[in-house]
């Protein structure tokens, strides 16, 4: 995949746990009219390193400069796959977790008080290729408007609810083996009602990043409910980095 586009940038976004790419749908247009290819990486949800693995060879599939931006678990991913790629510019991290070599995701979102996604979780078994079992863990549909994604409307939340993707247990457990943000321009929306990742913990994590701290009134599902304002940060990196 080519940019060739002076300034222009490949943006990747990565979604995060009890999510798809869909939930970028209304984030993607003004990235395409200020010229950036956009491409909405599926993440696996299944394990960090393996999560990783993944989303590093959907940034190694391109050329020239790119911009990431990751929601929520996406955001630790994209920290892991993005180290060592030169081509990166920017990390954008949506409502996201900025973990720090070691540090899992579950530990981060508990790290601090206002969590309450957690008492929302139902775990759900699976079956391994080895025939062991994992469980998965799901959002609890009557939950869902309530916990996840409270500024929308209670019939898109519901049908967000029933078409979310689980998360492996395991994956949010899982310690970061790189940081990306130590050498690599970072910038972070806060959700200033978000019950997933709280106010507290991402202020905390972007000062330590030293990102570029932007705060907005919204839910943690903000891809969603306010997908103008995520837009306007991931353009504010790309026009800050371009090339």
């Amino acid at each position: 995949m080519n940019m060739s586009d002076t300034g222009k940038q490949t943006v990747v976004l990565v979604h995060g746990a009890f999510a798809d790419s869909s939930s970028w749908n209304d984030v993607i247009a003004p990235l395409t009219r200020a010229g950036h290819t956009v491409i909405a990486a599926a993440n696996p949800l299944r394990g960090l390193q393996g999560d990783a693995a993944y989303v590093r060879s959907v940034l190694e599939s391109i050329d020239g400069p790119i911009v990431v931006a990751g929601h929520s678990y996406g955001g630790t991913v994209m920290t892991v796959a993005a180290e060592g790629n030169p081509n990166v510019t920017a990390l954008v991290y949506i409502a996201s977790f900025l973990p720090e070599v070691g540090e899992s995701t579950g530990e981060l979102a508990n790290k601090f008080p206002g969590n309450q996604l957690g008492t929302a979780l139902k775990a759900v078994p699976y079956p391994l290729p080895d025939g062991g079992t994992a469980t998965d863990l799901y959002v609890e549909q009557d939950q869902f408007n309530e916990i996840f994604i409270g500024d929308v409307t209670p019939d898109v939340a519901a049908r967000l609810a029933v078409i979310q993707r689980p998360i492996a247990q395991h994956a949010l457990a899982d310690p970061a083996t790189a940081s990306a943000w130590r050498s690599i321009e970072s910038w972070s929306l806060l959700a200033r009602q978000d019950l997933a990742v709280p106010a507290e913990a991402v202020r905390f994590m972007s000062e330590r990043a030293g990102a570029h701290l932007v705060e907005v009134d919204a839910s943690h599902g903000v891809t969603v409910s306010q997908p103008g304002a995520v837009a306007d940060l991931i353009l504010e990196a790309a026009d800050a980095t371009a090339r």
